[in-house]
């Protein structure tokens, strides 16, 4: 009598990361070349099969909107022409970056005349699962080819359409270059159950998990993992306005900040003013939000500036709104803003406006985050604005990579040594 599996989704789990395993052994032995040529081929079938990329996620966007899905996480669901050309774009920058395996990080000869460099090397197999955004199912397997890993992706079930009509043309490109298929693989099934299986590593073939979404997900994937993860957390973001700050450049970083685009990780969530400013510039800036739609939630000081304001509550003070909400507080100085910060950001992105560059530097070297601005916008914490061609997340963990992840941050490294001989005593 031939028994049933008693969980089939169990064992193809457990195929995908075998056959990502073989992939990646494959994959570190293929020069940078060869994964370049993979990438601008992925860009070129994605630019080819755009109409079918577009169909997929209107019926994705379709569903989402049947089941009330909210207004941020359908803003990142939702593809047109000028996004899905900016991810063939990306995807082309990342071709071009240069690579980073086998790079020599460093290189040293100790009292034992030992010839010790070390040098980056692939992390092996990444498991990356993420919620809405279909541009990460481009932009993580273009940076993990980039850097020589294979990788398992699992987007959410609101965007599995546009997904697989994405990885469609990731493998085309992968076959045009001579590159296994198995290199970027997609878990295809709207099972919740896969998520878990994942979690366990698949029998060891995974050597790094990276969760990109709410709390609750990267909650889950840290309690649960039973391997290491690159944890990327939600954007509690403040934009600080210093007593020295320029009326002008404040007005346009606060506006830039918050209303360019809600639904990022990297929009400004708080908004901290100088006592010593807020009677001048608050009220201007306030002003400028609100006619661009933006409710002001605000502390008592606040309210007494501006009057459209409503109460802010403990809980606004640590929440990524990701819609047009801003929470308000104005502060006594640099320390109360450091305090506050301290206390209620996520570790993402903080930014200082200010003309004292003494009060620069101390917010620059004090403030513990993984991008820290002066002057600028927070929307700028995005791997493209820094030149990485995409990112899979900006990191909040402090160990081994720490704000945008590119494909350099997709590397670990080894210690190669050569010796003429030298035997220890």
């Amino acid at each position: 009598m031939t028994i049933a599996n008693p969980c089939p989704l169990a064992s193809q789990m457990v195929v995908l990361g075998e056959r990502a395993r073989a992939a990646a052994r494959s994959l570190a032995f293929a020069s940078a070349d060869t994964r370049s040529q993979a990438i601008l081929g992925m860009a070129q079938a994605l630019e080819r099969r755009s109409d079918a990329v577009l169909a997929a996620n209107r019926v994705d966007l379709d569903l989402a909107r049947a089941s009330a899905l909210g207004t941020a996480m359908l803003d990142r669901l939702s593809l047109d022409r000028t996004r899905l050309d900016g991810i063939v774009s990306a995807l082309r920058t990342i071709a071009a970056i240069p690579d980073p395996v086998g790079v020599e990080i460093a290189r040293w000869t100790p009292d034992n005349g030992l010839d010790i460099s070390r040098v980056r090397t692939p992390i092996g197999v990444l498991a990356i699962i993420y919620e809405s955004r279909p541009n990460v199912t481009a932009d993580a397997a273009a940076l993990a080819v980039r850097a020589g890993n294979a990788v398992i992706l699992r987007g959410g079930s609101e965007c599995l359409q546009s997904n697989l009509a994405i990885h469609g043309a990731l493998v085309e490109g992968l076959e045009s270059a001579g590159l296994t298929p198995d290199t970027v693989q997609i878990v295809s099934t709207r099972d919740r159950a896969a998520v878990g299986h994942i979690l366990t590593g698949l029998e060891g073939t995974i050597d790094l998990l990276i969760p990109r979404g709410g709390r609750s997900l990267v909650e889950r994937v840290k309690a649960e993992a039973r391997v290491a993860v690159l944890g990327h957390l939600e954007g509690v973001n403040h934009v600080y306005v210093h007593a020295s700050a320029d009326p002008q450049t404040a007005r346009a970083v606060v506006l830039n900040a918050k209303m360019r685009r809600v639904s990022v990780c990297g929009a400004a969530e708080t908004l901290l003013v100088d006592a010593a400013v807020a009677e001048a510039l608050l009220p201007a800036i306030a002003a400028d939000l609100i006619a661009a739609g933006c409710e002001i939630r605000g502390d008592v000081a606040t309210l007494a500036r501006v009057p459209q304001a409503i109460p802010a509550t403990e809980a606004d003070w640590s929440t990524e709104y990701l819609a047009a909400i801003l929470s308000v507080r104005i502060v006594g100085g640099m320390e109360q803003a450091l305090d506050h910060i301290a206390n209620y950001g996520s570790g993402h992105t903080e930014a200082i406006v200010a003309t004292d560059e003494a009060a620069i530097e101390r917010f620059l070297a004090e403030v513990d985050a993984g991008i820290v601005l002066a002057n600028a916008s927070t929307q700028f914490a995005d791997g493209g604005e820094f030149g990485f061609g995409g990112e899979i997340g900006i990191s909040t963990d402090r160990l081994h990579a720490r704000g945008p992840v590119g494909a350099e941050q997709l590397t670990s490294f080894k210690y190669v040594i050569r010796g003429r001989g030298q035997t220890r005593p």
